[in-house]
């Protein structure tokens, strides 16, 4: 029996893949990741499936939940919103799981951060602009973030940067950007609840973008970008379909 840790996207559920949407809807146990799993995805479990909101739970008591339905002989679909790669408390379970000797695998999903980009329809990698993108958040009631990745200093390199579980804090967030050499003209914008109905995107700059939040009332479920790719025009075009490249056959 296998425990599958599937990304569940962003928040619509047709952005589930659709190796999550398979196993999530053969797999008698489900397992979620707290209230921002919409209902809808929650539906695609089988009849009778048992599905538990982890949310309440301790980390221990989650891990009791996968070993019990391991012993029954149940798979189990252990649904994380986004992609079970970034701030989804996966690398303990897995080494709970490593540890009593249970079997699992990784279903990767659509994060946050693309599901953002998308609603702003902006590539955050432009030729001559950005080519790097730095995915990083702010210590708040979390695990402190290690030495050397202060904020000020991941904004030294001017590259796009992506923020999450961020929003509460953007007071404090913005003057270390701006310490780290971002300008208050620096474009900037936040999306809460990408992909969800209720998706909010604003734009602007790293200098009006806490006022915006302010006003429109975001402090949580949300992705704030900040670099100049959110606003890049006249970039040269990509050498990848520059008619000046030499392209070899596949065959």
């Amino acid at each position: 029996m296998t425990i599958y840790f599937i990304g569940a996207g962003p928040g619509a559920a047709d952005l589930i893949t659709v190796r999550g949407r398979r196993l999530l809807e053969a797999c008698p146990v489900c397992l979620y990741a707290g209230s921002i799993m919409p209902d809808d995805l929650l539906a695609l479990c089988p009849p009778g499936a048992k599905v538990v909101d982890t949310g309440p739970l301790t980390l221990e008591q989650i891990i009791t939940e996968l070993a019990d339905a391991h012993a029954s002989g149940h798979d189990v679909a252990r649904l994380h919103s986004g992609d079970p790669s970034l701030y989804s408390a996966l690398a303990e379970q897995c080494r709970r799981l490593d540890a009593l000797g249970i079997d699992y695998e990784i279903v990767p999903g659509v994060p946050a951060f693309a599901a953002a980009a998308a609603a702003l329809k902006r590539e955050l990698t432009v030729p001559g602009v950005a080519q790097t993108v730095t995915l990083s958040r702010v210590a708040t009631l979390s695990t402190a973030m290690p030495p050397g990745e202060e904020l000020a200093g991941l904004a030294r390199s001017g590259a796009t940067l992506v923020l999450h579980l961020a929003a509460a804090q953007i007071d404090a967030i913005v003057p270390q950007l701006l310490d780290g050499g971002y300008r208050s003209e620096t474009p900037a914008a936040v999306v809460a609840f990408a992909s969800w109905p209720q998706e909010v995107v604003l734009r602007g700059t790293l200098g009006d973008l806490a006022d915006q939040m302010h006003r429109a009332g975001i402090t949580k479920t949300a992705v704030i970008i900040v670099g100049d790719a959110l606003a890049a025009e006249g970039f040269a075009d990509s050498y990848l379909y520059s008619s000046g490249r030499t392209r070899g056959s596949r065959h």
